[in-house]
């Protein structure tokens, strides 16, 4: 069983940084991909970016690309989430997520569904 506990996340002005940490534990060795989502109330989990573990291959949704981030460390226990030139549309619950399944597609590495395993959230909020 994997398990996954978010730290980071804050309150920042637009503009700002913030930088969301993810620690992974348990048979992280089985993970195909990790990922961070995002959801606001009344709106289901979507995918921010994601990661192939073993290829450091990265994936981002059209609204954050070149102002996110994701990257992992060398022992592939904790994941991260770079965060700049942040944006009040960017205010969410931020998640991070990870699947072991071997079939998942890159296309598909952005779906919520996907995952198997999810961090506890941590919020952040960007006023404007």
């Amino acid at each position: 069983q994997v398990q996954l506990v978010q730290s980071g996340g804050d309150s920042v002005q637009a503009g700002g940084s913030l930088t969301l940490s993810c620690a992974a534990s348990g048979l992280a060795s089985n993970l195909s991909y990790m990922g961070w989502f995002r959801q606001v109330p009344g709106r289901g989990r979507d995918g921010v970016a994601s990661i192939h573990i073993r290829s450091y291959t990265t994936y981002y949704a059209n609204s954050v690309k070149g102002r996110f981030t994701i990257s992992q460390d060398n022992a592939k226990t904790t994941l991260y989430l770079q965060m700049n030139s942040l944006k009040p549309e960017d205010t969410a619950m931020y998640y991070c997520a990870a699947t072991s399944r071997p079939d998942l597609l890159s296309g598909q590495s952005l779906a919520s569904v996907a995952y198997n395993y999810w961090g506890q959230g941590t919020q952040v909020t960007v006023s404007s």
